[in-house]
């Protein structure tokens, strides 16, 4: 056990290809033909790469698929490792360590649902119109891109049994169709539910569109694949950390998180994104104000100051004392 967890399966890349806009679709199975753990719609796994590395991506293959583990991977510019590993020294024959399937976008029964999906966010969303096609429910997929040459999994969408129900929505080159969402949120059902990820700009859009229209917050569901950036704060102040199993006490200084402090001590802190998107590092406070920094917990959530991410929060009070 490290301070990001344990590989859960070692699971082999039966098939590596490369989808438009720079996106490689792995296909992992047991090397043994086992049956892999099941999975929900809208899943992430773990995937432990070199020198520590652990990223999270989606499962964007149907659930009801228990040969295999599909993930979508776009090679960054301003990677932090892990899209470059994952395309450079990841290939066919490949074994790769990954932990247990993972839901913190699931779906929850509707009587309709509407998919919004742009770039790398199209991933959880395959899982999400397959699993939905296989129970007979209805939904549309709404999917972003540049440009068709753009757009991954294109060919695949555009052949599924589903295709009538996916709209290209493309803002550049011949054609451009960019997404109008008036036609779809101006009006809000009650009984709908709506699936966004994407980049924050797309997310921010339309949650604040529909917000605007009336759709309840309980309707709206989003994942976030990276935070919105955080500006440094000017005379940021040092801050102590108390860990009340132990008493331990760590001081954290402007610029340090709190979990490289922890780690750098031999404290096992469990981490993945080391963004505040994932929740993985999500741990109770019991005194202290925390100062939040994170993309994943509410803004309720941040009001009660009970829990933090300890890759990227920080603190408003001289203390905080963590139930660790």
């Amino acid at each position: 056990m490290s301070g990001n967890g344990m590989q859960a399966l070692q699971l082999r890349v039966a098939r590596k290809s490369m989808e438009a806009g720079g996106v490689a679709a792995f296909e992992l199975r047991s090397p043994d033909g086992a049956e892999l753990p099941a999975f929900t719609a809208g899943a992430h796994v773990d995937v432990f790469l070199r020198d520590g590395l652990v990223r999270q991506y989606s499962l964007c293959n149907a659930p009801h698929e228990r040969d295999r583990y599909v993930l979508g991977v776009q090679r960054k510019a301003d990677s932090r490792g892990g899209s470059i590993a994952m395309h450079d020294e990841v290939h066919e024959g490949s074994v790769v360590g990954i932990g247990l399937p993972r839901n913190l976008f699931p779906m929850v029964p509707a009587r309709r649902s509407l998919l919004f999906g742009a770039g790398i966010g199209i991933t959880p969303l395959l899982s999400m119109a397959e699993a939905l096609h296989a129970r007979g429910e209805a939904f549309e997929l709404h999917y972003s891109a540049r440009s068709p040459e753009q757009a991954a999994f294109r060919a695949q969408l555009a052949a599924a049994a589903y295709a009538d129900r996916v709209r290209f929505h493309f803002s550049a080159g011949p054609g451009a169709n960019r997404l109008e969402l008036p036609p779809l949120l101006a009006t809000p059902d009650p009984e709908a539910r709506l699936y966004v990820c994407g980049p924050t700009g797309y997310i921010d859009d339309i949650t604040a569109f529909a917000s605007a229209h009336g759709w309840r917050g309980d309707q709206v569901c989003v994942e976030r694949f990276a935070a919105a950036p955080v500006a440094s704060v000017d005379g940021e102040q040092a801050f102590d950390v108390v860990l009340a199993r132990s008493g331990r006490r760590f001081t954290i200084t402007p610029g340090q998180a709190i979990h490289e402090v922890l780690l750098d001590a031999g404290v096992d802190v469990p981490l993945s994104c080391e963004q505040g998107v994932c929740g993985t590092c999500l741990t109770p406070v019991l005194a202290g104000v925390p100062d939040h920094r994170d993309s994943f917990l509410d803004a309720s959530e941040h009001a009660r100051n009970d829990c933090m991410t300890l890759c990227c929060s920080r603190a408003k009070s001289p203390e905080l004392v963590l139930d660790l």
